[in-house]
This record gives C-alpha cells, structure tokens and sequence, in this order.
C-alpha cells in the first residue's frame, strides 16, 4: 500500500537532489548531497536507495549530461528485435501489462459521450500521478510536479471532454499499486484501455514494445509503424500519449541523444529513464 506522507516527502527529497545533481555535476559528493537535504549522509542514502534500489553515487551516474546518448549507444533497441522478444520479456511492465485493448474509431470520434471514467490521485516515485480508467483498464496517467494538479486534470478530461467522470480513487488503487511496482499482480489484474485515434494507437503500441531499461528514437517508431517519412506526426502521437509510465513514451529520444521533449515535464522524464536503467542494472 501506498504511504501518500511519506511517498511525497521522499520524492520531494529525490527531485531537489536531482536538480542539484544537474546543477552540479556527478562530482557532487555523497556528504554534501545530504547536507543540502539538511539530514545526516545515511539517513539520505537510506531513503534515495529506498526510491531508486541504487546509492545515489551510482544514480547520479545515469543523471549526467550524456545519460541519453550513453542510453542510445548501449540500451538502444530496434522494433523489430523487440517483436521478436515479445511483450513478456524482461522488464516489470511487460510482466504486468501483456494486453491491452483499443477503442474503435467510432468511439474515439464521440470523443467520450457515453463512457464513465473514474479518477483519482496517487503518490508515485515521480511525484502526484492523476490516474485514470474504465471498467476495461487505466485509460490516463498524468504527473503534476511540474505542470500542478489543476492542469493536469484539465489536460487529461480535454482529451474526452464527453465523458463522465467520477472520482473513485479505490476502484484505481489495485491497478496503480501494480503500476509503480507495488505488488505483483497478474496481467489480468492491470489492463490498459488505449483511447485515441487509429495512428495514435499504432505509434503507442510501438512504444509498448520498447523493453524497461532500453530506448529507441522517433525515427525507429516512424519506420516501425511503416511511416519513416512522417517522425513529425510520429513525435505529436508520442506527446500525446495518454498513459504515461507505462505507455513509455520517455523511452522515446532523438537521434542525436538528445532528450527530446516529454508532456509532463523533462525533469519527470529524465527521473524515469535514470529509475528504469538503475533497476535493469541490477538484474
């Protein structure tokens, strides 16, 4: 179960550490990280290795400058050879999430009309996840640190504007235990329900196929979903991604190594993509 006090207070903590790493770089010493979180160098160790699994000298690591290119030279993974691993490969997500279920054209288009959607707030490694669903499985993942609640209400009930909303945090909380690692329910427990328009749905599906721990570029997306032409409207269905987490569109960087954008915020992207190599490293 979730611990929402102590769940805030620890990622407060990892968020201020991860900007003073940027700020600083990774010669930043163990002693004057936890000075500057005002505790003692084991209290801040205990509690940054609790949130990632990794000391923080190791995290800090994957929060160089050059994190995203390093990921691209030595975690990059083609489509096509995560095809042919399949969706119950390694990574946890791909063990919790093996099916998911689309909504037709005709109903994307109603944009809602007709469909309950239930809602609730939860404490996450990356600060207040909004999380959304239907009876058939989680439809909305929006993180707050950086745009605040009330945007990211707003965003995600504009993307369904039709829909009735209702908030019921308990119906969820099986589902987002099971999505921030929280238990290890089965994929019949936490399914995904995909609600966008048809090209959306086959760029997301694309994403689903990119193994925890590993990236990829919107041009391998573009070429994966037979339009290598079309990485700019390939880029807007990765934004527009609805599900994030576990629609990996973090996962998603240019070319070049560079970061590229991320709705919610690149501090959150940057967070996940240093969370999920330091716990594949582990393995």
């Amino acid at each position: 179960m979730l611990n929402n006090t102590e769940a805030s207070y620890h990622y407060g903590v990892i968020k201020r550490a991860i900007e003073l790493i940027d700020q600083s770089g990774p010669e930043l010493s163990l002693d004057d990280l936890a000075q500057n979180m005002q505790m003692s160098p084991a209290h801040f160790q205990r509690i940054f290795s609790k949130w990632a699994g990794v000391s923080p000298k190791r995290l800090q690591q994957y929060l160089a400058l050059g994190h995203a290119k390093v990921l691209l030279e030595n975690k990059f993974t083609t489509l096509e050879t995560a095809d042919s691993v399949g969706l119950s490969g390694s990574g946890r997500l791909h063990d919790l999430f093996l099916r998911w279920e689309s909504m037709s054209p005709g109903e994307f288009a109603r944009k809602g009309e007709g469909l309950t959607i239930y809602w609730g707030w939860f404490e996450s490694p990356f600060g207040p996840a909004l999380v959304m669903g239907t009876d058939k499985g989680i439809c909305g993942i929006g993180f707050a640190v950086e745009t605040g609640e009330e945007d990211a209400m707003d965003d995600l009930v504009s993307r369904w504007p039709k829909a009735r909303y209702v908030e019921d945090p308990m119906m969820l909380r099986p589902w987002v235990e099971a999505a921030f690692g929280q238990t290890t329910l089965g994929s019949d427990k936490a399914p995904l329900y995909l609600m966008g328009a048809p090209f959306q749905i086959k760029v997301w599906e694309a994403l689903l196929r990119v193994p925890s721990g590993q990236v990829t570029t919107y041009s391998e997306l573009a070429q994966s979903v037979d339009h290598p032409t079309a990485m700019r409207a390939v880029g807007t269905a990765v934004g527009r991604n609805p599900i994030s987490w576990l629609i990996p569109c973090h996962r998603a960087l240019r070319k070049s190594g560079g970061l590229g954008g991320y709705h919610w915020g690149l501090p959150v992207k940057r967070a996940m993509l240093a969370f999920e190599t330091a716990q594949a490293d582990l393995g």
